[in-house]
């Protein structure tokens, strides 16, 4: 469907939406898990910026229900993910608690959806692409600045010296990185505008920078992975390199491997995935309920396992353990559908446009090699839902839509 115009302000709520992204793990502020580093944001900030969300994701709702209106591929598999985690919550041990994951959860899906609509709207393409590679850009200075003047000290301490800026972790950080990184370098190769290029290109090296600051050893496996994807799935010349970068990411661990990091850390995921499992051993179907794994850690840790933990370090152990067999099933069920759709897209798609699809598919690769041994909420709740649409808005125009490239 082509459409002459948007909705007189949904430019302007992409733009805000995909500059504030690098505060969103505040969110974790809200939640009744200790925080495991230093939120540079108080909580009230937290709290108007959920607000600020919860008005955008009102004001696209109502510009969603603007006839003509369509069901998209992926709506009903991300409704069931949704789903499950309303009956985990209720059953759970902290409906509160799962009520925040529903309501984040819930704007992701309404951005979702928006995007898929709207992006080929005047002015949409062009306020996500933009707003999102400033505010990368932004993000990736403030991480690197921070570690070289070590300030603010208590981040600098808590993270070994490693790049974090807005976010709680240094693998949170890594986990936006690699899914901006590929975006940016692809916007920077099919742009046709020289302003979204130069804007691209200056993104991505100072997102280099700073993602090789985090020394985040699964983001940078996670990375790897990204850009092999990329390499294997965007052409035969390329493809026998995806196994080097693969190797060389290995290799870059493998050397750097304590560098920045408490050798005493190397070991505590092993009790925690212990826990997890036995998390799922005693509720294994519906779980205990989202963002509910911190309050039942303590009560199954090992005698000689970390005292506290938010989350089982791994996205598809967490998912089991705090919505259960159903949950699991969910999410592994609207991500099939997704792929599905988006190869069928891509098999049509114009070269610039596949591009820019590919690149946004393999940050998605990437975040979920990290995820099997992290779980990063930020990649979950902020990125993964607009992603996994403007990696199918992107790749959609050979099905008889307009083109747009960013």
């Amino acid at each position: 469907m082509r459409l002459r115009r948007a909705p007189r302000f949904l430019p302007a709520a992409f733009a805000v939406t995909n500059f504030v992204i690098p505060f969103f793990p505040a969110f974790i502020t809200l939640t009744a898990v200790t925080v495991p580093g230093v939120s540079l944001v108080p909580r009230w900030f937290a709290i108007a910026l959920l607000a600020l969300m919860a008005l955008i994701a009102l004001y696209a709702t109502v510009t969603l229900l603007i006839p003509p209106r369509e069901t998209p591929p992926t709506m009903w598999p991300l409704l069931g993910w949704l789903g499950a985690a309303l009956l985990s919550a209720a059953l759970g041990f902290d409906p509160r608690d799962g009520l925040l994951f529903i309501a984040i959860f819930g704007l992701a899906l309404i951005w979702h959806l928006a995007i898929l609509r709207y992006y080929r709207a005047p002015g949409v393409s062009r306020a996500i692409f933009a707003s999102y590679l400033i505010s990368g850009g932004l993000a990736s200075l403030a991480a690197i600045v921070m570690v070289v003047t070590r300030l603010p000290a208590a981040q600098y301490a808590i993270g070994n010296g490693r790049a974090i800026g807005t976010f709680i972790l240094s693998g949170e950080l890594a986990g936006y990185l690699i899914i901006f990184l590929p975006i940016a370098f692809a916007v920077a190769r099919v742009s046709l505008d020289a302003r979204m290029r130069a804007l691209a290109w200056s993104a991505l090296a100072i997102g280099s920078v700073a993602f090789i600051l985090t020394y985040s050893r699964a983001g940078w496996i996670g990375l790897a992975a990204a850009i092999a994807f990329y390499l294997f799935v965007g052409g035969h010349v390329r493809r026998r390199y995806a196994p080097l970068i693969l190797l060389a990411g290995l290799a870059a661990v493998l050397v750097a491997f304590n560098v920045r990091h408490n050798p005493s850390e190397n070991y505590t995921r092993l009790s925690i995935w212990q826990a997890g499992i036995e998390i799922v051993r005693r509720f294994p179907l519906t779980g205990v309920g989202p963002f509910d794994f911190a309050r039942i850690y303590a009560l199954v840790r090992l005698p000689d396992g970390d005292a506290a933990a938010f989350h089982a370090h791994s996205f598809l152990l967490t998912i089991f353990a705090e919505t259960g067999l159903i949950g699991l099933l969910a999410v592994l069920v609207a991500w099939w559908r997704f792929a599905l759709e988006l190869v069928r897209r891509l098999r049509v798609a114009s070269p610039a446009n596949a591009a820019i699809a590919l690149a946004v598919a393999a940050g998605l690769v990437g975040t979920w090699v990290q995820g099997l041994i992290d779980t990063v909420s930020v990649v979950i709740f902020g990125l993964w839902l607009p992603s996994m649409a403007l990696a199918l808005v992107t790749a959609a125009d050979g099905l008889g839509e307009q083109p747009r490239s960013p």
